[in-house]
C-alpha cells in the first residue's frame, strides 16, 4: 500500500512516490478531478489527507514553458530557471515533475504573525491598523545580508510550517481583526500561486493585499498580481547592477521595471533602500537613485532609508552610521522626494511624516505607535494638502 505524508510530498516532489500515471491523472489537482482516480487507489494514498486534498498540498506553477525532454523553464522572475524532471529552482520551492511545473509551498506558510502596518514599513497606507502576516520558505535572492535567512535560504521542508491554505488564511486575518493580508519576511514571488490565490479570496472579502518584497518579477505575473493588491513595498537594494549581483545574486533593471510597472497602473507602493556599508552607502549612487526616482515615478512615493545591522554573511561589517542615513534623507528631499524616511532608528526625527506645504507635523510615529495623527480625509488638518497615500 502507498502512503506518502505532506512532508514526505516536499522532500521527494511525490513524483517518485505517486508515479506518472496517477499524477497526470489527477493534476491539476482539483476535487473533482482526483475523484476520477480509480477506486482501488482512492483513499489509501495519503495518511494525513483525503485524496481530494491533493490538489492543494502542490499546486501547479502559474507560467512555465515545457520544453523537450519534459524540461521546463519558469516564467515568474528574471531567473527563468530550466528545470529537467527533478530539479528545482533557485528559489527552492518550484519542482519539476514529469514534465510540469509545481510549488512546494501552496498552503504551507513557515511564518505566520499579526504585525503593525508600520512595519511592513508602510508608512502612508492605513496607520494603526494591522496586518496578517504570512510568509513561505525561500527567495529567489541569495542576499549577503538576508536578515530572514533561517527561512529564505532554505528547502520547504527545512523549516516548521503550518498547514494553512487561502480560505484559511483569509478566515484568520479576519478573526484578528486585521485590515490587510500582507505577503511577507521571506520573498513572496517565491510562493506567487499561494500568495496570488489568497489575494483572490481577500479581495472578495473587502481584505487588503499588501506586497512586502524584492520586486524580482516578470511583468506578467506582477500585472496578474498588481490587479487584487492594494499596497506594496519594494526593496531596491542598491542602485547598481554591478552591486546587485555581487550583494544579492540579481539584477537592477528588473527591478527597476518593477516599480514603472506599479507606477503606471496606478498602485500605492513604498519603495525600501537598506545603506549597507561599503556596498550601498556610496552618496553618487544615492543620487543618481534619488534622481531616477523623481523622473519616472515621480515625487510622491515615500522612501525609506534602513540602517543596516550585521547578519547573515556580513556579520562582519558595523551597523550603518545614523549621520549617513539622515544625509541620504537631505539628498532625497533635495532630489524632490516629498516623502522620505530614516529607518531601524527609534525615534528618529526621520520617522515622522511632514505636509509637504506646510512642513507641519502630520504623524509622528515612535517605533510603532502613533501619538500625532493630523491627517483628515486624506488631507493636512493645516492647509488642506492633499497627502499622497490612503489614510482611511
Amino acid at each position: 500500500m502507498i502512503k506518502i505524508s505532506r512532508r514526505q510530498f516536499l522532500i521527494t516532489g511525490a513524483g517518485t512516490l505517486l508515479g506518472p500515471g496517477l499524477l497526470d491523472m489527477l493534476c491539476p489537482f482539483t476535487p473533482a478531478l482526483a475523484q476520477k482516480a480509480p477506486k482501488d487507489i482512492r483513499g489509501r494514498i495519503f495518511t494525513s489527507a483525503a485524496p481530494e486534498e491533493l490538489w492543494k498540498w502542490s499546486h501547479e506553477g502559474f507560467l512555465y514553458e515545457k520544453l523537450e525532454r519534459d524540461r521546463v523553464v519558469c516564467g515568474i522572475c528574471p531567473n527563468s530557471c530550466m528545470l529537467s524532471p527533478g530539479d528545482r529552482s533557485i528559489c527552492r520551492s518550484k519542482v519539476n515533475i514529469d514534465g510540469k511545473l509545481y510549488s512546494l509551498t501552496y498552503g504551507n506558510p513557515c511564518s505566520v504573525n499579526v504585525d503593525p502596518i508600520e512595519k511592513k514599513p508602510l508608512f502612508h497606507f492605513l496607520p494603526k491598523t494591522t496586518a496578517f502576516s504570512i510568509a513561505a520558505a525561500g527567495c529567489n535572492f541569495r542576499c549577503l545580508n538576508c536578515q530572514n535567512w533561517e527561512i529564505s535560504q532554505v528547502r520547504p521542508q527545512d523549516v516548521r510550517t503550518s498547514e494553512l491554505f487561502p480560505p484559511d488564511v483569509v478566515r484568520a486575518a479576519k478573526s484578528s481583526g486585521s485590515a490587510s493580508i500582507a505577503y511577507t519576511y521571506s520573498e513572496p514571488i517565491a510562493f506567487f500561486e499561494y500568495m496570488i490565490d489568497t489575494a483572490r479570496l481577500a479581495r472578495q472579502q473587502g481584505i487588503n493585499n499588501l506586497w512586502i518584497s524584492n520586486g524580482y518579477i516578470n511583468t506578467k505575473p506582477l500585472l496578474e498580481l498588481s490587479g487584487v493588491l492594494d499596497a506594496a513595498n519594494v526593496n531596491l537594494k542598491a542602485f547598481s547592477d554591478g552591486i546587485y549581483r555581487k550583494l544579492n545574486g540579481g539584477r537592477l533593471e528588473p527591478v527597476l521595471n518593477t516599480f514603472r510597472t506599479m507606477h503606471e497602473a496606478g498602485l500605492h507602493f513604498e519603495i525600501t533602500n537598506l545603506v549597507v556599508p561599503g556596498y550601498t552607502d556610496d552618496q553618487e549612487m544615492a543620487e543618481k537613485m534619488c534622481s531616477w526616482i523623481v523622473e519616472n515615478l515621480g515625487p510622491d512615493h515615500p522612501l525609506h532609508f534602513l540602517r543596516f545591522f550585521p547578519r547573515y554573511k556580513l556579520d562582519r561589517l558595523p551597523p550603518t552610521p545614523v549621520e549617513t542615513l539622515v544625509k541620504f534623507r537631505q539628498i532625497a528631499m533635495k532630489a524632490g522626494i516629498r516623502y522620505v524616511y530614516v529607518g531601524n532608528v527609534p525615534n528618529n526625527e526621520g520617522n515622522n511624516t511632514y505636509c509637504h506645504n506646510c512642513s507641519k507635523l502630520l504623524v509622528e510615529r515612535r517605533g510603532y505607535h502613533i501619538p500625532v495623527l493630523n491627517i483628515e480625509d486624506g488631507r493636512c488638518r493645516f492647509c488642506n494638502t492633499k497627502i499622497p497615500g490612503r489614510w482611511a
